[in-house]
């Protein structure tokens, strides 16, 4: 039988670091696997696949299609599920329930779970991220502790002397012996995570504080908070983002960094009077979230091709464009994970840093401290770059440093906000970049939107209505194209009976051609770039919405939505 330490070092260790790794594990009492992904010596899968090897238990690189067994969600706190990274799949053949790990040396928690069930349990190996995830989809649904927190705040005579201190990163799931205003919070937060949630909104009326979740970009009303209860909420929060408490008559903005079990979430706060009282609208950056590669992103084969070419120059201006929330940064990043970082050089700055990038230098830009976009690539010159991005085009200070970082022999991607691509090229030469630079740093513009997809769950196919029919003429689809018959959520407990669970991007790839470029610096509007663009090609954010809907990953309504600017 094959040894561990030959396994690990088929799998890309090698000996020397194999020993180092080894060395720290006696002296620390460190498990030899969690040393050495902290010294990212070996990437998770392939440790994984090793152990997996050696121990001889299954490894399972996604879970995507599994139901966690009702059992184990009833019978087993979520925050065992958490702190030990466990979570059941389902019963094999001998009745063996089998169980997700990624900590295949540890055997403490499987004991303990095996107990708490009262079942025989089999290990199998999965990646960290996927069984966080399936965490997050098995216990969103159960009582979140909400009612209890809200109940305890009632009982609790002293609201306004609540908003205590807190540590420099409260863990959220540490609800034991809180305040009861702290621990509804808390409470509120960690539903939020758990429902993929990107804001949590505390909005005051006269007689109540409305809870509300952004989930998949539409805004969902939760739990309401008893009217007497709002000050020391928005006293918590603050306390949380360094705020200012007393100052109630303007408005503030606030960090806080948020532990859920061993992961980090980052939180945006942002505070404005209202007539009804101060209201909140928190955004929530889940670091340990997994980055999306260019594969699980929606891009269509065509448009794939295109990206992974335009990544391997080696100078030029790539763009995404598009609305707050449409996922630029998702793609960026997705673009940025296929760059060969042992060989070149990757420096961003962002505003914030929203996940980590192996093996690329992040900086946060910090206006306070003079740290600004243009600033910062600037810096970035003189530190050897290959590729740099840049978190957003906002001024012409910004665009010339990008411009002639690109003329000089770098490859630089960002963001700017428009509507469509063409209007990308108005707009520069709007914020006063001439045209001829526009012309000779731009290589790609994107233009993206996010659109919901079916709900798996309650997804149907039905007959195409008259109701249908009109939607799909509006977006230039004919029935027959699609068999007839039309694909729909009907609604489910999964996806709180909206009919859709999750995102998929659509998109409009413009590469700057020859004739393109002449039309910049003929000074040809949008409307006739657009025109043309898709005479030699070009498709559009509508015509990708189109493929979505062939493809049954969206409806009508949702292109439609996303798309009404867009009558290409």
């Amino acid at each position: 039988m094959v040894g561990l330490a030959d396994l690990l070092v088929s799998a890309g260790l090698t000996r020397e670091r194999l020993e180092e790794c080894r060395r720290i594990s006696g002296s620390s009492g460190e498990p030899l696997d969690k040393v050495i992904l902290s010294k990212e010596y070996l990437e998770e899968g392939k440790l994984l696949q090793a152990y997996a090897s050696h121990l001889g238990y299954a490894y399972l690189p996604r879970l995507d299609g599994f139901q966690v067994p009702a059992l184990f969600v009833s019978r087993i706190p979520v925050q065992f599920t958490r702190n030990y990274n466990l979570i059941a799949l389902n019963a094999n053949d001998e009745g063996c329930l089998r169980v997700a790990t990624c900590s295949p040396v540890d055997p403490q928690p499987m004991d303990d779970l095996a107990a708490l069930l009262g079942a025989e349990i089999e290990p199998v190996l999965a990646p960290r991220s996927e069984i966080t995830t399936l965490i997050a989809r098995a216990y969103r649904h159960k009582a979140d502790g909400v009612d209890e927190a809200l109940a305890d705040v009632a009982e609790d005579g002293d609201i306004q002397g609540l908003a205590s201190k807190i540590e420099e990163a409260e863990d959220v799931l540490d609800v034991s012996n809180k305040a009861p205003i702290i621990k509804l919070v808390n409470t509120i937060l960690f539903q939020g995570l758990k429902l993929r949630a990107s804001d949590v909104h505390f909005h005051p009326y006269p007689e109540r504080t409305q809870v509300r979740f952004r989930i998949d970009g539409i805004l969902y009303d939760m739990d309401s908070v008893p009217r007497k209860a709002h000050e020391a909420i928005i006293s918590r929060v603050k306390v949380m983002g360094k705020m200012d408490i007393a100052e109630r008559r303007l408005p503030q903005d606030g960090r806080a960094t948020i532990k859920i079990g061993d992961g980090e979430v980052d939180v945006r706060i942002s505070s404005v009077p209202t007539t009804n009282g101060e209201r909140i609208v928190m955004r929530l950056l889940d670091k340990s979230a997994k980055i999306y590669t260019l594969e699980e992103i929606g891009l269509s084969a065509k448009n794939m091709a295109m990206m992974r070419d335009y990544v391997t120059w080696n100078h030029g201006i790539i763009l995404v464009t598009g609305p707050t929330g449409s996922g630029k940064t998702t793609t960026l990043y997705g673009a940025m994970a296929e760059i060969d970082t042992t060989q070149l050089n990757v420096l961003t700055i962002e505003d914030p840093v929203e996940y980590s990038l192996p093996g690329i230098s992040q900086v946060q830009v910090n206006v306070k401290k003079g740290l600004t976009f243009a600033g910062g690539l600037r810096s970035f010159l003189r530190q050897d770059p290959d590729v740099m991005m840049v978190g957003e085009i906002r001024d012409l200070e910004t665009a010339e440093v990008a411009i002639r970082a690109a003329l000089t022999g770098h490859l630089v991607f960002s963001t700017v906000h428009t509507n469509d691509a063409p209007s990308t090229i108005t707009r520069m030469v709007d914020q006063g970049v001439e045209p001829y630079l526009v012309a000779s740093s731009l290589i790609l513009v994107i233009a993206q939107r996010l659109v919901r997809t079916i709900c798996p769950h309650c997804k149907t196919t039905g007959p195409i209505t008259d109701e249908w029919l009109a939607k799909l003429k509006k977006i230039d689809l004919k029935p027959e194209q699609l068999d007839g018959q039309i694909s729909y959520g009907v609604g489910c407990d999964e996806c709180f009976h909206s009919g859709y669970s999750g995102r998929t991007a659509i998109y409009e790839f413009m590469p700057v051609d020859e004739a393109l470029r002449t039309q910049i610096m003929e000074g040809t509007t949008a409307t006739q770039i657009k025109r043309s663009a898709i005479e030699r090609g070009m498709i559009t954010l509508r015509m990708d919405g189109q493929e979505k809907i062939l493809l049954r990953q969206t409806t009508p309504d949702e292109v439609l939505r996303v798309t009404q600017l867009d009558m290409g």
